[in-house]
């Protein structure tokens, strides 16, 4: 699955949600540090339940080493929606990979 996504990213073939894009612009994330996540990302979590439609969540680092946190739809479609996108907090995550357990 992630390799289908990293190809669909590479060709363009994604749009963001209005939420993703605000996200963007509040955290100062740019879109090519979202692409170079999901280049060299893997999805850490899976939710094939989503109500609006089955997603994952990916981790991955920039260029600059700055870690992501992308949940995109599935390429189930012609283009991947990217949902949200957030630098993970170090005290909610394991390596940025695990959720920490209360």
């Amino acid at each position: 699955m992630i390799e289908d996504i990293k190809k669909k990213i590479r060709l363009g073939l994604y749009e963001y949600s209005h939420h993703a894009v605000d996200q963007t612009i509040i955290r100062l994330i740019y879109e090519q540090e979202i692409c170079e996540a999901i280049e060299n990302g893997i999805i850490i979590e899976d939710y094939p339940e989503d109500k609006y439609g089955p997603s994952c969540l990916i981790f991955g680092l920039t260029k600059q080493e700055r870690p992501l946190h992308i949940q995109c739809s599935y390429p189930i479609r012609d283009l991947i929606k990217i949902i949200t996108v957030y630098e993970p907090d170090f005290n909610l995550w394991v390596n940025f990979i695990e959720r920490k357990t209360k």
